[in-house]
């Protein structure tokens, strides 16, 4: 098969193209900038510049692709996340309806069912919206929150704080980026389905900020608490740190909206949508800090 990766050297991406190299098959890597893929994957992937959002490029890069892995990646700074997105779906959808893409596996998010309200991921809700009207074979993988945003919280943990927008009471399907690519691959390369479907990729449990911080209590070593930042703290954040308005509110947006009372994802926790990565066992190998020698 000929399997097109988008933003394969990010957090997700790269490791679907490793496990799609390990399962027999030549991807194409559709990026930016070849230079970033690792150089032992040299002649085992085909690298091809194109940008996401230009509908002609990626219709020239997946022509005769059996099936797609879709990512919207992030725009530049300053960028309206919003407008970023639309650019991309009409893109995939574009490229999926003039090649005749077999099938596509599509990374969004949970509270995408929501269509509207949920920041960034109203983003999400309009790409799968954009290929699902092209009426071809489509996966939307709705993930949990995950695990390695805590990377970005690296140096507040060692000061023995995890602030979050969210409550710290709120519960939320904490997954592996390691996990998604695992249900990735495995959708992209087992049998052919017919029509839309949706896949939750939920991680082994719900957790609370709360929670979480004891997990990352024992795996550090030493006392971490959660914070509440409250909306109109974060908002100020994130506008201290340089974001335009629109910005604020596509991040702002996605805590608001799936803290927002009565929500609960579409799918439910069950042996399809539950993978195995805990939490303390992420922490461990990403956070804890190397025993010295």
């Amino acid at each position: 098969m000929r399997i097109v990766v988008t933003t394969p050297t990010g957090t997700v991406g790269s490791r679907v193209l490793r496990l799609l190299v390990q399962a027999g098959v030549r991807p194409v890597a559709l990026l930016r900038d070849p230079a970033r893929l690792p150089p032992d994957l040299a002649g085992l992937v085909e690298p091809v510049v194109a940008d996401q959002t230009d509908a002609d490029a990626v219709v020239g890069t997946t022509l005769g692709a059996d099936r797609l892995y879709w990512v919207n990646p992030p725009g530049p700074p300053g960028t309206d996340p919003l407008a970023h997105h639309a650019a991309c779906a009409a893109a995939v959808a574009e490229a999926v309806r003039r090649n005749g893409i077999g099938a596509t596996v599509v990374q969004s998010s949970g509270g995408a069912e929501l269509r509207r309200g949920v920041g960034d991921i109203d983003g999400l809700a309009a790409t799968e919206q954009a290929l699902d009207a092209t009426g071809a074979p489509v996966l939307h993988l709705r993930c949990g929150y995950f695990m390695s945003n805590l990377l970005h919280a690296a140096d507040e943990l060692a000061g023995g704080t995890l602030s979050t927008p969210w409550p710290p009471d709120h519960p939320l399907p904490w997954v592996a980026p390691g996990d998604i690519a695992a249900v990735a691959a495995a959708r992209l390369l087992g049998p052919a389905w017919s029509g839309r479907l949706v896949q939750a990729v939920h991680g082994p449990a719900d957790l609370a900020f709360h929670d979480a911080a004891a997990v990352l209590t024992e795996v550090l070593g030493h006392p971490v608490r959660a914070v509440p930042l409250g909306s109109r703290a974060f908002r100020e954040i994130l506008a201290g740190a340089g974001m335009t308005p629109a910005e604020v509110d596509a991040v702002a947006g996605m805590a608001e909206g799936l803290a927002a009372p009565g929500y609960v994802p579409e799918q439910r926790r069950d042996a399809v949508s539950t993978t195995p990565t805990t939490l303390r066992s992420w922490a461990a190998e990403h956070l804890r800090a190397p025993e010295p020698a």
